[in-house]
């Protein structure tokens, strides 16, 4: 900046030595305002060796502002390096705050975790237990007496059982097979009550069939009823020695002094009778892999019950896996046979693999109850599907085209039933009685063969 004294002094002649002595004064007035002012001569702040000192008091080009406050001329570049390390600035306070804040919240949701499990029970502070309850292995005193071993006596309080709804347990039983009923639903009753329903059925039957014993005979693990009015197969396992029998490790019954009836729900299979069907108690004779039938048509893992009644598979037209009367099949749950007892593959040949020659069938009439376990559901075969209509669902066999998830049917089957389904699976029992796979090729058109079963 120019002194006054400056430009008056550049507009006047100079009049001798006197008026440059003063002209001489004025400047060096001056000089330190110009110096300041353009950030010469600041102060510098003492720097390593070989480096020059900063000049505090000057502002970056393009960034700050002057000497008296007026902001300096970006310079490019410069400008805008300086307001993006700003904006990281800012950016990282920010991620900071987030970060604290989580953590914040962290430390209060602990705390009130805490507190709550606390005051629950988890936690007995100096050996006393919450009022009103008494500590494990404590004589009864509401609190630990004082220099007592804490950890002698502080229990952690059980954790409450869930308490489940009929709803959950009747999922429960029916979570692995209930989406292969594709026609009919499976109805299960709650587990609950299945074996309150055995016994009350069981002593009907035994009112109405005088010659029949529920005693549990060696070699002979079931016995079967069959509800021909309502198509369904309840299949019986031993109680183990009476109805007071209590639940042992491995899931059986202990005897407990009276002789094992069978009384326990063990499994429910969905079937078809027919009115010619006899009612009556029985024993069954003989059983086959396949069975000419009456139409003709044949049936697969026939075992028969008394005369030319038999349990099997529903009618195939010839004596081949593929050649299913699907129309049939359909129908299972219905009054549509000509006496015998139709079943899925899966449940017949479990029947056939399970239940020894001499097994006591019970066939009765009740439309009310149609089992303890419920109603198992039916699976839709579509007529007009050439590739997958001549095939049973359920067959295990390997060339069978419907997806493996069918194989279990639409049983009902209670814990013990799925426990030995799995270990018949992995040591090979299952497989070991499939029926060779002859096939035909093709499924019989019911259209123009109409049905013969």
């Amino acid at each position: 900046m120019e002194s006054r004294s400056d430009r008056y002094a550049s507009q006047r002649p100079a009049s001798g030595s006197g008026r440059a002595a003063q002209n001489r004064r004025s400047a060096s007035r001056a000089e330190p305002s110009r110096r300041v002012a353009s950030g010469y001569g600041a102060p510098r702040r003492p720097s390593a060796a070989g480096q020059p000192g900063r000049n505090y008091n000057q502002e970056p080009s393009g960034t700050g502002r002057g000497a008296q406050g007026r902001p300096l001329p970006p310079d490019g570049d410069a400008a805008r390096r300086a307001r993006a390390k700003s904006a990281a600035r800012r950016r990282a306070r920010r991620r900071a705050a987030r970060i604290r804040l989580a953590l914040c919240l962290l430390v209060v949701a602990a705390c009130v975790a805490g507190t709550v499990w606390a005051l629950n029970g988890g936690l007995k502070i100096g050996g006393t237990t919450p009022p009103g309850s008494q500590g494990a292995g404590t004589s009864g005193d509401p609190a630990q007496p004082a220099g007592a071993d804490a950890s002698s006596v502080a229990q952690a309080t059980p954790t409450p059982t869930p308490v489940e709804t009929a709803e959950q347990r009747i999922a429960e039983a029916t979570a692995r097979n209930a989406d292969n009923a594709t026609l009919n639903a499976i109805q299960a009753t709650d587990p609950d009550t299945w074996q309150s329903s055995a016994d009350a059925i069981l002593s009907g039957l035994q009112s109405e069939f005088s010659e029949l014993d529920l005693t549990v005979r060696e070699g002979f693990p079931y016995l079967i009823t069959v509800n021909r009015e309502a198509g369904v197969v309840t299949v019986y396992a031993s109680d183990g020695g009476g109805t007071e029998a209590s639940a042992s490790s491995e899931g059986m019954a202990e005897a407990s002094g009276s002789e094992a009836r069978y009384t326990r729900p063990y499994m429910s299979m969905v079937c078809s009778g027919g009115p010619a069907t006899p009612t009556g108690v029985y024993e069954t004779p003989v059983n086959y892999q396949w069975r000419l039938l009456e139409g003709p048509c044949y049936g697969q893992y026939a075992t028969r019950i008394w005369e030319s009644f038999l349990f099997h598979s529903v009618p195939y037209y010839t004596q081949h896996k593929d050649d299913l009367e699907y129309v049939e099949f359909n129908k299972l749950g219905t009054q549509a046979s000509l006496g015998c007892i139709r079943l899925m593959t899966v449940d017949v040949k479990w029947i056939y693999d399970n239940c020894p020659i001499g097994t006591t069938v019970v066939i009765y009439d009740d439309a009310d109850t149609p089992g303890p376990m419920g109603t198992p559901g039916t699976i839709y075969i579509d007529p007009e599907d050439e590739t997958l209509r001549g095939w049973d669902p359920t067959d295990p066999d390997r060339a069978n085209p419907w997806d493996d998830k069918y194989l279990t049917g639409t049983t009902i089957r209670s814990a013990e039933a799925w426990a030995e389904w799995d270990a018949a699976q992995a040591d090979g029992r299952w497989q070991q009685s499939i029926n060779p796979a002859d096939l035909q090729g093709y499924s019989t058109d019911y259209k123009s063969e109409g049905t013969r079963g």
